[in-house]
């Protein structure tokens, strides 16, 4: 009988290629298989590191039949391993959906020893990275992921507003200057650490009110490009 393959969830560099773990590059030589959401994007890490390794993509569009193929790869015991653009899997990307997908209670999978066999490797991550240098109380705090783009972005920004802890949201360089000034009518006393670029070359924290961050932004709108962190302190 054929032993089930396991499934690693692999944490990849968010900008700098230099942070990635040892043990996650181990894990992308030995496995069968990489699931990955942009295969140029992941091509481009793994020939950093001279890996070859076959890919498949998997991302939020990702049919059904791509689901029941990678059961297919599992059942014949290949090894895989799923990575994101950037960052761990599972935070604000389909890899949390696949895992569950893959869970006995989906009726997708019958084999309940899969659980044992999806497997973690820690690494980068663009809210641990922000949080470690916000200079604030971070023992508690929430992440609420990207603000919704139409429906329900007041209700959002209204939550955030009225957080009794530290929140930590994402959000694109579109949206970046007018969902700040949402924030705003909700709590215009809001004090905000905003990183951009992180761990990039031409990384950038900046601290203060969010008037002053609305001021700044506006005055340099040549740095309103890449994914924004945010945390509002509470």
């Amino acid at each position: 009988m054929v032993e089930i393959g396991k499934l690693y969830i692999v944490a990849t560099p968010i900008g700098n290629l230099e942070d990635i773990t040892l043990r996650a590059l181990r894990v992308l030589k030995e496995v069968d298989l990489i699931l990955c959401e942009d295969t140029r994007v992941t091509k481009k890490m793994l020939d950093r590191y001279e890996i070859q390794k076959p890919l498949l993509s998997y991302h939020h569009h990702s049919k059904i039949s791509r689901i029941e193929k990678i059961i297919e790869h599992l059942e014949n015991g290949k090894n895989l391993a799923l990575v994101s653009d950037a960052g761990t899997p599972g935070i604000s990307d389909p890899g949390n959906e696949l895992i569950a997908k893959l869970s006995p209670r989906a009726k997708l999978w019958e084999i309940p020893e899969l659980s044992s066999r999806i497997i973690p490797i820690p690494g980068a991550s663009a809210i641990t990275t922000l949080a470690s240098v916000a200079g604030i109380n971070m023992s508690k705090f929430s992440f609420l992921g990207f603000p919704p783009h139409k429906k329900g972005r007041e209700t959002f920004f209204r939550e955030v507003a009225e957080a009794k802890h530290p929140v930590i949201y994402f959000e694109s360089p579109h949206r970046f200057l007018k969902n700040l000034e949402l924030l705003e009518k909700f709590k215009p006393d809001a004090k905000l650490v905003v990183g951009r670029e992180l761990t990039k070359m031409f990384e950038e924290i900046v601290r203060g009110e969010i008037g002053e961050i609305k001021k700044y932004f506006r005055d340099n709108q040549g740095k309103i490009k890449g994914e924004f962190v945010i945390i509002l302190e509470a």
